[in-house]
């Protein structure tokens, strides 16, 4: 006798949801889940009116969901690495935006809200130091009592010290709950908290999606430069470096045909002109030097003709040293000009030969 496979009944309305999840799923390359968890429904109505158009938001048991992910996920590559994040009070967004901006937009719907005992704070709960609006009594106790510092100054209760009163991902307990409305801080934030996004096969987790928009661009324009710099200090050759590479190379050939005297076009010029400022630098200086030694032969033989009216005897007068050293740097200097003139007529000369050649 044959028996008969038992199926499980499924009622129609849950297909027709988990139906309407496959062809969200396969219709939008974009796929979130959000937390809502400790989000009021008014709050919750008003989110979806200012995403309506752009986003579109369904929650539905995880069950269901799960069965969703199954059945595209030959669709869509890695679709089931989703599952993982579908914890506390989970939803799922839908939308053609790309992750970042998702991230972003669902951050900004966020609004401020009083802590509450038992929920876990999202970041470092902080009691800034400072006057409060509280009379003396014992609210100083209170505030004792949740770690918190505080005195009398100036006829008020005052703080005397930034004190952090839960740490992140820590319980808030109901004295610290009670002691944070009282100061009106509101550390809490109702919004929808974008937990895990898939595109393409990748999932962007929270703290991947959640970075600092102008820190990022600042961390690219700095890497920009930086890889600039050493794409120049390298000689590396790019479309953005390679104009500034050439210019490097053709000053840095320039230098080496001057010191080598390489007479090649765009040197020879300067070669002529570095050799004609020398020569008539030299030139001068030994001109000025003959003219004070003929100046001062003269001097000498006035005061000889003198020297020889006053004395009967004519003598010879013998040069002294500092004469002699001024005739030896003289000639010197008249050498040095020579050799000069003669090495600029040969690059000149080299420079008609090489001009004849080209034509």
């Amino acid at each position: 006798m044959e028996q008969k496979q038992v199926q499980a009944h499924v009622a129609p309305y849950k297909k027709e949801i988990v139906s309407n999840l496959v062809n969200l799923i396969n219709g939008h390359p974009i796929i979130g889940i959000v937390n809502m968890e400790n989000l009021p429904a008014p709050q919750l109505q008003t989110m979806r009116a200012q995403l309506r158009g752009n986003f579109f938001i369904t929650m539905t048991k995880r069950r269901l969901m799960k069965l969703a992910i199954e059945q595209t996920k030959a669709k869509k590559k890695g679709i089931e690495n989703i599952e993982a994040h579908l914890g506390g009070m989970p939803a799922l967004i839908f939308t053609k935006e790309n992750p970042f901006r998702l991230s972003r937009t669902l951050q900004k719907s966020k609004s401020p809200a009083p802590a509450k005992a038992g929920q876990t704070a999202p970041r470092d709960i902080v009691v800034n130091k400072g006057a409060t609006s509280f009379a003396p009594g014992p609210v100083i106790g209170e505030l004792a009592m949740a770690g918190i510092k505080a005195g009398v100054e100036g006829g008020k209760v005052a703080i005397k010290e930034d004190t952090v009163v839960v740490k992140a991902g820590e319980k808030i307990k109901p004295k610290v709950a009670e002691i944070l409305t009282r100061l009106g801080i509101q550390p809490m934030e109702v919004g929808l908290d974008l937990v895990a996004v898939y595109e393409n096969g990748l999932i962007y987790t929270r703290d991947v999606l959640s970075v600092d928009e102008k820190e990022y661009k600042n961390r690219l324009s700095n890497a920009a430069k930086w890889a600039f710099n050493l794409a120049v200090f390298t000689s590396y050759p790019t479309k953005d470096t390679i104009r500034l590479l050439i210019g490097k190379a053709y000053n840095d050939a320039k230098t080496i045909g001057i010191e080598q005297k390489i007479f090649d076009k765009g040197i020879i010029e300067i070669l002529l002109g570095k050799a004609q400022q020398q020569m008539l630098s030299l030139k001068e200086t030994a001109n000025i030097e003959v003219v004070e030694t003929k100046h001062e032969k003269a001097e000498e033989k006035i005061e000889s003709k003198e020297a020889e009216q006053k004395s009967e005897s004519s003598e010879i007068k013998v040069p002294t040293r500092e004469e002699l050293e001024a005739n030896i740097k003289m000639r010197e200097k008249q050498q040095e000009v020579k050799e000069v003139e003669k090495i600029y007529h040969e690059i000149h000369k080299k420079a008609i030969e090489e001009h004849d050649k080209k034509q």
